[in-house]
This record gives C-alpha cells, sequence and structure tokens, in this order.
C-alpha cells in the first residue's frame, strides 16, 4: 500500500508539481498582446484561459482551469436541454496568424444527448490597441436547429482585488442602470429557473455593457448597430452564494468543495436553421481607466461612425418646455374635448410653455383602439380637432400628438376581423400578448376590466403599411410632431414564430424598429420636412429617426443620452406640486421641462410653485445659453466642486449596499450633485444643485485655469464675481461661470 507524502518532505514535492501544472498550462497557451492587454488562449481546446489589463495589472481571467471556450444549445425534438459545450470539444485547429489575430475551428461538435452534430464553429479573435474583437461562424449541417451561442466566454471573471465592488452597467430609457454583480450577486431568473444565479442584460436596450469598477471597468459591446438578432450579457455565480439572507459572492476560492466563479457571456440568438450558416455579429471587449464616462467614451467613439444625426425642428433645440395633457382614457373620462385645447394653448401662451403633448385624443383614449389614430367624435370632430391645433399654433405653441403602434387592442372589432393576422405568435403558435394599462376606474385598478393588447409583428411589411396608413391621419390634422409613446419596447416578445408574414420564422421583432422608422419619416417628408419625430426613451441607435427623447428621471438617473448627445432635445416629466428638486435636475443634466400637474391631467397654474420655478430655471438657461445649452455635457468632469462643511454628494459609482442609493433615495440635508459644461470658446460652466430640505451648502469651485469666476441662480440670474466659494441654498441651484 502506498502511502500519502507528508510532513516538510511533500509540500515541496505539491509545490513542484503545481509549478509544473502551471507550467504545462502556459507551455500550450496561444497569447496575443499589445501595450494594454493580453488575451490568452488554450492551443488544444480554444479556451480563453487569461485576460490581462496591463494599464492597470487588473487580471481578468486569473485561472486557466476554469477557461472557457463556448456553448451552444441545440435542442433535439423531444430533448429541448441539449447543449454543446466546448469543455467537451477539442479544437480542430487554434492558429495564431499574426501577432495579434489567432483562428480557432470547432467541427463535428459532441452534444450532451444527441451524440455528434456536423456543424462547424470558426472565430477569428483579433487585438487593436487593447481592443479585442470576437467575429465568428456557424455552418450547421445537422438536421437540428442551433439556438443560441455563447462566446466570447469568460470563465473566470474576477475584480481587481477582493475587496472591490463591481457593477454591471447598461442604458435604458435614458439612464445608465447599475446592477450589482460583487460582492453581492441577487439571482434574477428564479431560484426554481437556474443551477446558478444568474443576471441577463439584452441587447436590444442597450447595444454595451460595462462591467464597471469604482476606478476602472471593461466595455463589452455588440459591434453592429444594425441588430440583426439578440445578444445577451449572461453573469453567472458558481456554484452560488454563501447565504440567500445577504446575497454575498464567497470570499473563499473554494466553498463545499466546489470552486467559486463568476462566469460572463455573450450569448447571441442565432436560431441557425439545418443546411444553413450564421456569421455572429462581433462583440469587443476592451478595458479603460476612470468612471463610467471612460466607457462611454468607448460607445461614443464606435457611435461616430455610424450614427446619423437627424433633422429637428428649430423651436425644439432652443430652450423649451411642455405641457403634456391627457384627452381621453379607455374609461371614456373625456378630460379635454378637441375645442378645450385652445384653453390650455392660451395658458401655454402667457407662460412661455413651447409645446403640448395632446395624449388619448385618438378613438379609444391613450392606450384604447390601439393602433388607430382616428378621431374620436366623443371629443369632438376631426374638424375641431384640425382647428383647435391650428388656433394653438398660430399662438406660438406646437401641438404634438401621441400614439403607439407595437399593440392592437384585443377588444376592438378591428383586431378580432383583420389585425389578428399580425400577430407575433410564440413556438407553439400561440399569439403573444400584454397586460394593457389600468386607468382611473376601482374596476380597470383593479386589473379587472383591462383593455389587454396584442404584440404586432413589425417584421411583417403588411403591418408596417397599417401604421403607416394611420400616422397619415396626424400628418392630415396639421400638428407639428409626434410623439411615439413606448417606441423601445415590443412588451414580453424578441422573436415571432408566426408564419406567412413575409419572411422565415423566427424574426427578431426589434429588426422592424428601423423599416418603420424610415417609412414614417418618408411620408412626413412629403407634408412637412420639420416635422418634430419624438419617443418616449428611444434607444440610442432609435435617435435617428426619432431625435427627441421623452422619459421619467430621478435622483438615481445617470445622464448617460446627455452625455452621448451633449445637445440631443431630452425631455423629463415634472409632476409634483413644489417639484424643485426635479426642476434642479433639469437645469443640472440639461433636460426639458415636461409640466405634469395630476399626472398629465391639469394646466400649468394647477402647480404655481412648480411653474414659477420652472420658469425661473429657463430664464436663466435662455440668459445664459453659451454656458447651458449651446455648451457641451461633460458630467462631472473638467471641474471639481467639493462642499466645505463635508455633506453627502451622490456617490458616481452605485451598489445596493451603499445607504442612500438606488431606490432609497431620501431628501436630505447635504445631498448635492454637479455638471460641467464646456462652451465652444471652452469656457467653464458649473451647475450645483443642493438637493437638501433645510440647509445650506458651502462650496468651493476648482476650474483650471479659471482667473474671474462669477454665480448666478434661478432666483438671483444677475452674476455676482466669486473668489471660488459659492453658497447654495436648500433645494436650489447655482451656475459658476468662468468669465
Amino acid at each position: 500500500m502506498t502511502k500519502p507524502i507528508t510532513g516538510w518532505i511533500g509540500a515541496p514535492l505539491v509545490l513542484l508539481a503545481l509549478m509544473w501544472a502551471a507550467q504545462s498550462v502556459h507551455a500550450r497557451e496561444i497569447v496575443l498582446q499589445d501595450r494594454k492587454l493580453l488575451v490568452a488562449f488554450d492551443s488544444q481546446t480554444g479556451a480563453l484561459t487569461r485576460l490581462v489589463s496591463k494599464d492597470t495589472h487588473w487580471r481578468i481571467e486569473r485561472r486557466p482551469n476554469l477557461g472557457m471556450s463556448f456553448r451552444m444549445l441545440v435542442p433535439l425534438p423531444d430533448h429541448q436541454y441539449n447543449f454543446i459545450f466546448g469543455s467537451d470539444q477539442k479544437a480542430e485547429s487554434v492558429q495564431k496568424v499574426s501577432d495579434r489575430c489567432v483562428v480557432i475551428e470547432w467541427k463535428n461538435l459532441k452534444s450532451q444527448y444527441g451524440g455528434i452534430l456536423p456543424i462547424t464553429f470558426t472565430t477569428k479573435v483579433s487585438l487593436n490597441d487593447g481592443v479585442l474583437k470576437f467575429d465568428g461562424t456557424v455552418v450547421n449541417r445537422s438536421k437540428l436547429t442551433v439556438q443560441t451561442l455563447d462566446y466570447p466566454y469568460l470563465g473566470d471573471l474576477n475584480p481587481p482585488t477582493p475587496a472591490t465592488p463591481m457593477v454591471a452597467r447598461t442604458m435604458w430609457y435614458g439612464n445608465l442602470g447599475a446592477d450589482e454583480i460583487y460582492p453581492h450577486f441577487v439571482n434574477e431568473k428564479g431560484y426554481w429557473g437556474v443551477f446558478y444565479p444568474t443576471k441577463t442584460f439584452d441587447s436590444d436596450r442597450s447595444l454595451f455593457c460595462l462591467i464597471q469598477c469604482p476606478h476602472e471597468g471593461i466595455y463589452v459591446g455588440m459591434d453592429d448597430p444594425n441588430q440583426p438578432y439578440l445578444l445577451q450579457y449572461t453573469f453567472e455565480l458558481h456554484p452560488g452564494v454563501t447565504s440567500a439572507v445577504d446575497n454575498l459572492v464567497p470570499e473563499q476560492k473554494e466553498i463545499g468543495g466546489k470552486q467559486v466563479h463568476m462566469e460572463f457571456r455573450g450569448c447571441h440568438f442565432i436560431f441557425t436553421h439545418p443546411g444553413s450558416e450564421t456569421k455572429l455579429v462581433p462583440v469587443v471587449i476592451g478595458c479603460y481607466k476612470g468612471g463610467w464616462q471612460s466607457g462611454v467614451d468607448l460607445y461614443k467613439r464606435w457611435r461616430a461612425a455610424w450614427f446619423k444625426q437627424p433633422r429637428v425642428p428649430e423651436w425644439a433645440e432652443k430652450v423649451n418646455s411642455w405641457l403634456t395633457l391627457q384627452a381621453n382614457t379607455p374609461v371614456q373620462s373625456y378630460q379635454v374635448p378637441y375645442d378645450s385645447l385652445i384653453v390650455y394653448g392660451k395658458e401655454c401662451a402667457r407662460n412661455g410653455i413651447s409645446a403640448i403633448q395632446y395624449i388619448g385624443w385618438n378613438k379609444g383614449g391613450q392606450d384604447g383602439g390601439n393602433p388607430s389614430l382616428d378621431t374620436d367624435p366623443a371629443l369632438g370632430t376631426w374638424q375641431e380637432l384640425h382647428d383647435a391645433i391650428e388656433k394653438v399654433q398660430a399662438m406660438g405653441v406646437h401641438v404634438v400628438l401621441m400614439d403607439k403602434f407595437p399593440w392592437a387592442d384585443l377588444t376592438t372589432r378591428w383586431y378580432k376581423q383583420e389585425l389578428y393576422k399580425f400577430d407575433a405568435a410564440d413556438p407553439y403558435g400561440i399569439p403573444y400578448q400584454g397586460s394593457g394599462d389600468m386607468y382611473i376606474t376601482p374596476i380597470q385598478l383593479a386589473g379587472i376590466d383591462v383593455h389587454r393588447f396584442a404584440v404586432m409583428d413589425f417584421l411583417d411589411p403588411a403591418y408596417r403599411e397599417i401604421a403607416v396608413q394611420e400616422f397619415r391621419n396626424v400628418l392630415k390634422l396639421g400638428a407639428s410632431g409626434f410623439l411615439y409613446d413606448e417606441v423601445p419596447t415590443h412588451g414580453p416578445v424578441y422573436y415571432s414564430f408566426a408564419k406567412g408574414h413575409g419572411y422565415t420564422p423566427p424574426g427578431y421583432i426589434y429588426a422592424g424598429d428601423e423599416p418603420l422608422a424610415r417609412q414614417l419619416h418618408a411620408a412626413a417628408d412629403s407634408v412637412n420636412p420639420d416635422f418634430l419625430f419624438a419617443g418616449e426613451g428611444p434607444q440610442d441607435w432609435l435617435m435617428q429617426y426619432y431625435p427627441f427623447s421623452y422619459f421619467r428621471a430621478n435622483e438615481n438617473t445617470t445622464p448617460v443620452a446627455r452625455y452621448i448627445d451633449p445637445s440631443a432635445p431630452l425631455m423629463v416629466s415634472v409632476i409634483g406640486f413644489d417639484n424643485r428638486e426635479m426642476l434642479n435636475l433639469c437645469l443640472l443634466d440639461r433636460y426639458i421641462i415636461s409640466y405634469e400637474p395630476y399626472n398629465f391631467k391639469g394646466k400649468p397654474s394647477d402647480f404655481p410653485l412648480t411653474l414659477d420655478y420652472g420658469k425661473k430655471i429657463d430664464a436663466l438657461r435662455k440668459k445664459y445659453s453659451e454656458y447651458l445649452w449651446n455648451a457641451t455635457f461633460q458630467s462631472t468632469l473638467g471641474a471639481t466642486v467639493t462642499a466645505i462643511n463635508d455633506p453627502i454628494h451622490y456617490p458616481t459609482f452605485l451598489t445596493s449596499n451603499q445607504p442612500g442609493q438606488m431606490s432609497n433615495w431620501r431628501p436630505v440635508n447635504g445631498a448635492y450633485k454637479y455638471s460641467v459644461f464646456t462652451t465652444s470658446s471652452g469656457k467653464i460652466a458649473v451647475v450645483i444643485i443642493n438637493q437638501g430640505p433645510t440647509m445650506p451648502i458651502e462650496f468651493r469651485v476648482q476650474i483650471p485655469n479659471a482667473r474671474k469666476l462669477e454665480v448666478a441662480s434661478p432666483e438671483h440670474p444677475g452674476v455676482v464675481p466669486i473668489s471660488g466659494k459659492v453658497v447654495v441654498p436648500p433645494r436650489s441651484a447655482a451656475v459658476v461661470m468662468q468669465m
């Protein structure tokens, strides 16, 4: 019987064995590197075994034995759970074709339950100036469909140090969200649905995902703005959290005899049918120093190569404010008949409000009758609405009509007789449905009498033509613009499997957004080239078609849309009756004000305190437009603001365990924010807001090379010289300008 080696002799032998194993692993690595990044692949399996940021020495992928190559889902007719794991394959070839490029090929892949399948996956990984680009092609000669492919695949995503937190940050609805992945990891897929805690972030919302630490990060991006299919950024924690009470990632390398590691992968929903091939959309990975702004800068540089600047009417580019107004709902509330619009127009004109967004004017009211854009006889005649719009616009107040196209009201005769033909359907042929929206009455608010909706297939040219014909009704009414409500979403649907819609299913519904947008623009251009296209929180690539974005913001909103495009017309709702805090945020982030008393069911005069302060802010922006409106927004970059009496500055790095962050924000004394603007001549302006309820705050403002500083505020618009210090009253703002 062989005895185990113990004592002082055994320890060196174990160490030597580990060193030999490490050398053996590194000996079969293929390495790409430049001055910024190092990446290594196993020459036998093609797995990505190491990833290191040379700028910051962040060892992102540390343990070669946890390296992964890819994963495919290839369902069998009676066994959907049939994966092809890269770890079960040996690469056909791993060739370093240049110092910065490797090509890897896998053939005849072994699946879990379907045996060897004639599928080939080839990838090219290239490194250029610290950015990795992952291209690939899937050739499917099997009788099955390759539904998804996970690639690139990091098997051992690590923070820079065990004490460094990480969050995943993606764009959605004008905000750069922050979802913590370390040291806390909350499962978002349901404990019943996954083996390991899992988070996913979708490309239909954000083309990129930042893995952000306090002072550095990783940019992962879908390198194709046309989005032929869905890409999902997936995080998976193995084997799980230490405790479901606090959701902490285990601190040790092993727990319960199992290795602790986090996986990150890009999941391509490709649906490659038998006898076909799919070229993957490229995915890029790059590291950066700094906060979220540095990560978004990588996106901005890429965006500049494809983003087409849209035409925006001159009036919408100037300092302007709106009233959002609801005419009717599915419960026939009839708040604002067509002829009453003139009364609201007069009040807007008296208060310098530039536009009215008129909602629920169509037959059925807001979220009723969709996608009909006919007028509603109960609100008045077509001629009455046309004439009211004309009279209001003659006062200098533009009328913008709002409605939407993604849904069809299931209760309408139109749906039952015709629109059902254009339903998006699931893999079983069952039409998808959305929950609908609830309005005013107890029966509706309890969800008993809601107008539920079908999800329309935007890939069907026939349905898009129906939408365009409805849109022509808006143009005939003579409105200044159209605000497309819920433009960024198709509810619960990514893919439609409906047959007979003019394409081979499944079809990625979001690929129909741009074709529809182009058709709407063509219709408007023939009538009014200055017609305003607006949308509710469109994704960044849709800002080419709906350049005026309307959304809701709050204290935790990271102004990523403003940082990406400093001059884009972005509007947020202001609802409160003394809503100075929201108005301060409008000044801080250059948002247009949408006045919405009684949740857009009232007149501007219904909340005089909010209206008075909002008018002061707009007057300040007009007076100093060089600094506050026509300047470049830089977030907090380019100047430094510190509070002398040490109150609370909102952190720019958000994690769920930081007091006062995420959904837990409360207006406490000492809470403040600031933003920086640069004029065309290079001068700096700093906007500081004090969001606390009662306490003034004294600040020190430092602007490089600034010899003369002056300050103004909404209440005191005349400039006053300062020596670098300024006191901001509670619930107020100050603008420090370099003169």
